[in-house]
């Protein structure tokens, strides 16, 4: 059963998203101030985290930067801040969705299973594997085996897996995974994905995962594993 942290101060409002994302087969906790999320996510796992902006005791955006520093759990910050420049913002800092108040609470739903979606792929052989990875403590698992990343390496993988087949460029990719907007190389891309792919083939040996193009970049497919190549 997925997990959600609602974090909203209005009392009824987050009791409402409960019931419906309990009707829909979900799990909730729910938190409504702002300085007890990012102490609470550091000792719980959840699948994704509804966010409010305007939680007391800190700035939603503050949050989910924060959040952004030690994890990858999916994010939908909920505001009532109607200009597109705070939507804007929200998803810059690392949001995967947003909804704008008032919403209705069968579209938050159908939200929150699109987010979800993202992280799944269909099954790729008649035994039903598939790879699947987890935000939260940067583990990715294959059949019944499981390796652990470091930040950076499930960050690369998390942005290709995401999109299967499109082609990131080392630029595109560097934009993605420091967001700092440290000053970073085209190899230090290029070490980190040759790092990534030495422990996929530990995890799945003889499939490759991620795929050069060459002069353009990288690309995420499991499926097709005749052509790519490495570098």
């Amino acid at each position: 059963m997925n997990r959600i942290l609602i974090v909203e101060d209005e009392t009824k409002l987050a009791s409402l998203e409960a019931d419906y994302l309990h009707h829909a087969g979900f799990q909730t906790y729910r938190l409504n101030q702002g300085l007890e999320v990012v102490s609470w996510l550091k000792d719980n796992t959840v699948e994704l985290v509804l966010l409010d902006l305007m939680v007391p005791g800190r700035d939603g955006l503050d949050i989910c930067r924060d959040i952004r520093s030690f994890s990858q759990v999916p994010i939908i910050i909920v505001t009532a801040r109607i200009e597109e420049i705070d939507r804007l913002l929200g998803l810059e800092m690392g949001a995967d969705d947003y909804i704008c108040k008032p919403f209705s609470l069968r579209e938050m739903v159908a939200r929150v299973k699109a987010v979800l979606r993202r992280l799944q792929l269909p099954a790729i052989d008649s035994e039903k594997q598939m790879l699947k990875l987890y935000p939260q403590s940067f583990k990715v698992q294959y059949s019944d085996q499981e390796i652990e990343l470091t930040a950076v390496e499930f960050q690369l993988l998390y942005a290709l897996y995401q999109q299967p087949e499109r082609i990131f460029s080392r630029s595109r990719l560097m934009d993605l995974i420091y967001q700092d907007r440290r000053i970073v190389s085209d190899r230090t891309i290029d070490s980190h994905i040759k790092k990534l792919r030495k422990k996929l083939d530990e995890l799945i040996p003889g499939k490759e995962v991620i795929h050069s193009v060459y002069g353009a970049g990288y690309r995420y497919d499991l499926q097709n594993n005749n052509e790519g190549g490495t570098g």
